[in-house]
């Protein structure tokens, strides 16, 4: 799907249209049906591109390697995760504070940074450049 899609465009102003004409009685209607064939055609894109991704690695699998290449940089998983986590950490703190104050938005906070230092170290993403690191650099500096 692109970003100036011809048909969601023909959508939203045939949503527009039908506004104009029914009144704000049907928003909600007309806003739940436009984002219903959105999300259809986020699907479809979505549902592409799985079926792409499995069969080029069913072509590597296929040509002889003995598993397919997983990237070598998650950091656009990252980047997405820590993205998706800041989003919704905001409603995650209003609960947290309406329910219980300064303790609700501290614990709030605790788990929001625990599930992305648990995501981060996943498979020693975290340490890994470190421990890298450490393997390059002599134990020390005194050769006697």
């Amino acid at each position: 799907m692109e970003a100036s899609d011809p048909e969601l465009k023909k959508e939203l102003d045939a949503a527009l249209h039908a506004r104009r004409e029914l009144g704000e009685d049907y928003d909600s209607a007309l806003v739940e049906s436009f984002l219903e064939k959105v999300e259809q055609r986020l699907d479809g894109t979505v549902d592409r591109r799985v079926r792409r991704q499995m069969a080029e690695q069913q072509m590597v699998v296929a040509r002889g390697s003995s598993r397919p290449q997983q990237p070598e940089s998650g950091f656009g998983e990252r980047f997405g995760f820590g993205i998706v986590t800041m989003i919704l950490a905001v409603p995650l703190s209003a609960i947290g504070v309406v329910n219980a104050g300064l303790p609700g938005l501290i614990v709030t906070w605790v788990g929001i940074v625990g599930v992305n230092t648990v995501h981060a170290a996943r498979d020693g993403g975290l340490f890994q450049r470190l421990r890298s690191r450490s393997k390059s650099r002599p134990e020390s500096d005194w050769e006697g």
